[in-house]
């Protein structure tokens, strides 16, 4: 009796908009594999047809990925190959698949990913900004509170920061930079890889007003890009001891652990040291 090898989860990066930047291997996959898991089988439909692919798809969401990795993870045991897609650009990347590639690695399936779009790295390619350190935060919230939270945690980041945003909610995260990040230089991908590809740059004022003179320009989803907070070079003068700096926090109303997280990062150490300090320092108030 022979034994049954088990399957490969391919985990494949299919087109942003421009449906000819498929590469020929993940054209290739998705034709031999035995099934597709796609986001959306009805979008993914499109795809496929522009291929003249007939493989079988089944649908693979947020709201039912776990419930699916039992039957993916059976038709593996069987021998058969499996591709998943999201409904545009590379899987796990703000989109579904984190839950079954998490669950099929632990037990000891084969995953091989084939690289290709991502709107991220895309929009990053051509913005003109640093490059060489970005820190990706996904999609911003959705409630005011937590979207200015958000935004206070990283305004101090040196480094490039990048989210993406929908069409219905960038002119609101926009006045949310014009609050906390005023003097920053942004820019804004939309409709990267379609015919009406944009970059838009400025001030997050001055963004906020192009989009509200040219309604036209919030459509399509948006990959927003900050450039990073000026490094801090003190000068002896305005060198600041690690005791001043814990209770000017304190003295503004800072909690002790978002202070300890401003501690850690300006004058380094640990996060868990500075939080004991400012622990004890709050106690002798």
């Amino acid at each position: 009796m022979t034994h049954q090898h088990p399957g490969t989860l391919y985990v494949v990066a299919t087109p942003i908009g421009n449906l000819d930047d498929l590469t020929p291997r993940a054209a290739r996959v998705l034709a031999d594999v035995s099934r597709i898991a796609a986001e959306d089988t009805r979008h993914s439909a499109r795809l496929l047809g522009h291929l003249g692919v007939n493989t079988p798809m089944m649908s693979l969401h947020e709201h039912n990925e776990a419930q699916r990795v039992d039957t993916l993870d059976g038709y593996l045991l069987t021998g058969e190959n499996i591709a998943l897609i999201s409904d545009a650009g590379t899987p796990l990347i703000c989109d579904p698949g984190f839950v079954l590639v998490r669950e099929l690695r632990a037990r000891g399936r084969s995953v091989v990913p084939l690289p290709g779009p991502c709107a991220l790295i895309t929009a990053l390619s051509g913005a003109g900004l640093p490059t060489d350190r970005f820190t990706f935060g996904g999609f911003l919230p959705a409630k005011p509170s937590a979207r200015r939270q958000t935004l206070e945690q990283w305004q101090c980041r040196e480094e490039t920061l990048v989210f993406y945003e929908s069409p219905h909610r960038i002119v609101h995260t926009l006045e949310a930079l014009c609050d906390q990040m005023p003097d920053r230089f942004v820019v804004l991908a939309r409709e990267l890889t379609k015919t009406y590809e944009t970059f838009l740059q400025g001030s997050p004022a001055s963004l906020r007003d192009r989009l509200a003179d040219d309604p036209n320009q919030s459509r399509g989803e948006f990959v927003i890009m900050i450039s990073g907070a000026p490094k801090m070079e003190p000068s002896d003068e305005q060198t600041m001891s690690a005791d001043e700096l814990l209770a000017a926090l304190l003295a503004e109303g800072i909690g002790v652990k978002q202070g300890a997280s401003v501690a850690a990062r300006m004058l380094g150490g640990r996060k868990q040291e500075w939080y004991a300090r400012l622990q004890a320092m709050k106690g002798q108030h």
